[in-house]
C-alpha cells in the first residue's frame, strides 16, 4: 500500500502528557474528526468519532473517498462527514472537534471560502445554517488519537465502519484511556 499521510506526521501511540480529549460540558455532543490521505493512490479516509457529556461513545464510523487531490482536501471532507452526521440526527447542541487548524479556521469564519476546499466548505456552511448552539474547535493530535487511529486504520484495511455505542476493536483501548485519563 502506498504511503498514508496527513497535514502533518502523527504518531497512534498514546499521548502522555499532552493535551487529552476532554467530554463536552452542559448536554453537548463532541463529535471528533479526522481525514487521512493516500497520496499514491489518491484515496482518502474520513473518520469520525462522537461522543455525549458523559464521555460515552454514541457512534463511530469511517468512510473510504476516492479520487481526493490532498491532505487538505481529506480533513475537509471529513469535516463535512462530522457536520452531516450530527445535523442527520438532529442533535441541537454540537462541537465539531479537529486537528486541523486551517479547517476549523475556515469554518469558523463567516462569507464565502475561495480556496481548493471552498466547496466542502460551503457544503459544511450550509449544512449547520441557522443552529446556535454548534462550535468549531481546534484539537491538537493527542486530543484527537481516537479519530485518527479509526481513520488511519480504515485506509490501511481497506474497509469503512459504522458503529453504534462504539468503535472497532483496534481503538478500545484508545477509548477507555481518553475516558480514564481525562483532564480534570
Amino acid at each position: 500500500m502506498g504511503e498514508i499521510t496527513s497535514l502533518e506526521r502523527r504518531d497512534q501511540n498514546f499521548t502522555g502528557g499532552k493535551i487529552r480529549w476532554k467530554r463536552p460540558q452542559g448536554g453537548f455532543i463532541k463529535i471528533n474528526f479526522d481525514g487521512a490521505f493516500d497520496k499514491n493512490q489518491n484515496r482518502s479516509a474520513s473518520g469520525v468519532v462522537v461522543r455525549d457529556s458523559e464521555g460515552q461513545i454514541l457512534l463511530s464510523c469511517t468512510e473510504i473517498h476516492e479520487n481526493i487531490s490532498s491532505a487538505f482536501a481529506a480533513e475537509a471532507i471529513a469535516c463535512r462527514k462530522a457536520v452531516q452526521i450530527g445535523t442527520g440526527k438532529g442533535w441541537q447542541f454540537l462541537i465539531f472537534e479537529g486537528d486541523s487548524l486551517a479547517i476549523i479556521k475556515k469554518c469558523n469564519i463567516k462569507g464565502p471560502d475561495r480556496s481548493m476546499i471552498g466547496t466542502y466548505i460551503h457544503d459544511i456552511k450550509q449544512q449547520i445554517y441557522g443552529l446556535e448552539k454548534i462550535r468549531f474547535q481546534h484539537a491538537p493530535r493527542s486530543a484527537n488519537n481516537l479519530a485518527h487511529i479509526i481513520v488511519t486504520e480504515t485506509l490501511k484495511r481497506g474497509e469503512e465502519i459504522y458503529l453504534d455505542m462504539g468503535v472497532p476493536e483496534y481503538a478500545e483501548e484508545q477509548a477507555r484511556y481518553d475516558v480514564r485519563n481525562e483532564p480534570d
